[in-house]
């Protein structure tokens, strides 16, 4: 498996991913609007050509993605997905390590999920993120709010 810079011309694939990734989220909050599952095509390529998108491919074949947009010194990381046959795998694990060895100026990572997400938020904290707030958006969803410090540059 290989893990590298998205480009344009992968935004269909990765957007298909993406949703296959988010309809279990879709589920889990009962709300089929989740922002992933209908961003579209042209989004995905414009956030390509405007931020880090990573890719993960297998023999060809995007199976994971991640995002990362620098907001001051601050990582914004955004949209982490796995296709849902390659979940528990370390997939995750591996393209947020790799979105961090890419901003290496970045002083802090902050992401966010649902409140009723364990996986993903047992996926962060043993990663290094830590809550620092939540946020309720409606009577079924309460995101909650993660930061990582960056690595102390060694030397």
């Amino acid at each position: 498996m290989e893990i590298e810079r998205a480009v344009p011309a992968d935004a269909g694939e990765i957007l298909t991913v993406q949703r296959a990734a988010y309809v279990t989220e879709a589920q889990l909050y009962g709300d089929p609007f989740l922002p992933p599952l209908v961003e579209s095509m042209g989004q995905v390529s414009t956030t390509i050509r405007d931020a880090v998108v990573l890719k993960a491919t297998d023999e060809g074949r995007i199976v994971g993605s991640v995002r990362g947009r620098l907001s001051g010194t601050t990582c914004l990381v955004g949209r982490l997905v796995v296709a849902p046959d390659r979940q528990r795998r370390g997939l995750g694990a591996a393209l947020l390590a790799a979105l961090h060895e890419q901003l290496p100026q970045a002083a802090a990572f902050d992401l966010f999920t649902g409140h009723l997400s364990e996986g993903n938020l047992r996926l962060y904290r043993r990663l290094g993120y830590r809550e620092t707030r939540r946020e309720r958006m409606d009577d079924h969803l309460t995101l909650v709010h993660l930061r990582r410090p960056a690595e102390p540059a060694t030397g």
